[in-house]
This record gives structure tokens, sequence and C-alpha cells, in this order.
């Protein structure tokens, strides 16, 4: 029986971690990639966390776990499968069969990108197509590649692929943009990057592999040759594992305040998976300082 068990090692989940061992708590970190650091360890490039400075998403990933682990955190491999509220202890269960008893639980799965659903997209995963630009972006240096979406990841996308490939071109469904305007025209500046607005994917073709692309735009469906694609249309909360619990859920993301205490006792929401109005690193690590303060006050602990 722990006193609680962190569901996931991104920013919230490690700096929930952090709290916890400091606070001298008997718990486990559950991480489903083994290695931990959330959707940020994708990010080309952060200079919006304070004090880091400019870093990549992965060193910063890096650093929240080593001083996780260096304040005595255990992390164990494993992916939540669901969760049972057995009043004064959760009973975790993972996708191995195995389970883990813990007094209170840290909810703290975060978000997965989102799929387009276009023909072609899930034939060709892997196979040009990607969700990830700083994972995959390599196999295409001196190709032609897409980026779809509008948002600061597509942008970020971008920029990463257009110092990489032979060309970069960004279709975004809107007529403007909505990531920071200091990227965005970071990336009008670049040469070999062209910009599509009003512009949908509408299928990917190929033999094995991602050969050109469908795109429907103020003049009609086009079909460009095109070696990679990488989607970049948002996220979605990663929480079917409390699928089952009487937990208000708005669009996906469970309801629950700055304290990140949910309508469960003993269970708490932080990160990407709490419905907030900005999911940052930034927010993410302070959502997993609260949830470890609120887990000390719910276990008399405070």
């Amino acid at each position: 029986m722990k006193e609680l068990v962190i569901v996931g090692g991104g920013p919230a989940g490690l700096s929930a971690a952090i709290y916890a061992a400091r606070a001298g708590l008997d718990f486990v970190v559950l991480e489903r990639d083994g290695f931990g650091g959330g959707q940020i360890t994708s990010s080309h490039e952060v200079e919006n966390y304070p004090g880091a400075g400019r870093m990549s998403g992965f060193d910063l990933g890096e650093a929240f776990r080593n001083q996780a682990l260096e304040l005595g955190a255990e992390i164990r491999h494993g992916s939540a499968a669901g969760l049972k509220d057995r009043g004064d202890c959760k009973e975790l269960i993972l996708d191995s069969g195995e389970s883990v008893l813990a007094k209170a639980v840290i909810a703290a799965t975060g978000a997965a990108p989102k799929k387009l659903g276009v023909p072609g997209e899930k034939e060709f995963t892997g196979a040009g197509v990607s969700y990830c630009a700083t994972c995959d972006g390599a196999f295409f240096r001196g190709r032609d590649t897409l980026v779809v979406g509008g948002g600061d990841t597509a942008v970020e996308d971008a920029l990463f692929l257009s110092a990489l490939c032979k060309s970069v071109t960004v279709a975004l469904r809107r007529d403007v943009f909505r990531a920071a305007k200091r990227r965005v025209e970071l990336l009008k500046a670049k040469e070999n990057v062209t910009i599509l607005y009003k512009t949908n994917l509408t299928e990917i073709r190929g033999e094995g592999r991602v050969g050109s692309v469908i795109l429907s735009g103020p003049e009609g469906a086009v079909e460009r040759s095109m070696d990679g694609v990488f989607l970049a249309v948002g996220v979605e909360p990663a929480g079917g594992w409390l699928a089952g619990l009487p937990l208000r859920l708005e669009d996906g993301y469970v309801a629950a305040g700055e304290d990140c205490r949910t309508d469960i006792p003993g269970l708490f929401a932080a990160g990407d998976l709490r419905k907030k109005p900005l999911r940052q690193v930034v927010t993410a690590a302070a959502d997993g300082a609260n949830a470890v303060t609120s887990t000390l006050d719910y276990l008399g602990r405070a």
C-alpha cells in the first residue's frame, strides 16, 4: 500500500514527484514510456520556461526527471488500464494485469496527438506520416514535407523541418495562425517554407509509403508530391483509464480546480489532463505542486 501513486511522468507528474519526495511521502511514479518527460520531449526548442533559457524539450524533460530521481523518487515503467475507488484506498490496474494500491492517486497522463482521420493517415503512419517532427524529421533530410496545423506545435515543427528538408509546406484551415506571433514571423522568413491558408489535407496517397497528398484550398483540390506528412492538429486528453468513474468531464478533460481535486476524494488531476484555459509546461509544473499539497491535506499530513 503506497500513500500516493502518480500516474504519468510528464512535467506535471515529475513536478508532483519532486514535491512528494520533499514531503517524505511513500509514493511511486508510473510512466508509460519509461523515460518520462511527456509531450515536451518532442519539442525542438523551449524558450518560455522561467530560468531555463532556451533548451530542447528533451533536455528540459530530462532535467525534470533527474531532479525527481536525485530527490529519491521511484519511477516505474507501466501503463494505467483502469482505476477502482475502494473508499479508503484506490486500486490502479495496469495493462500488464498487475494492481497497485494507494491511498491517493494523482492523474497526470496528459494528452495525445489528435488524428486527422483522412484516408491514408492510418495506412502510412510510420511510413511517412508522423506526429512528432523532432522524433522523425531526420528521416526526411533533403526531401519534401507537409506540416498540417496552425498552432504553436505546427509552427515549431515547420521551423525544425526547414533546417533539414528541401521544402516544407504548411497547410492550415484558417486564414491566420494561432501560434505565437514571433515564431510565425520566423517561419515566414524561411525561404524553403510555403504557407497555404484556408487549406485542408483530404487524402494521403502512396505505394508502401507516402508519395503524394491531396490538398483542398481556395483553388480546389490539388495533388502534390510529398515525402512526409507531419500532423499537428491538436491533442486529446489521455484519460481513458479513468472510464467508469463518477467524474465530471469537459470535452474529455477532467474537471478539477486549481487545487487539482476531482469529484472523487483522494483522486487529483494535474497537467494537460485537467480542464483549464492554458496548457503549458509552467502550468503543468504548478499543477504538480498543487496536487501534492492537496494530497498532503487529504492524507492528514499538511
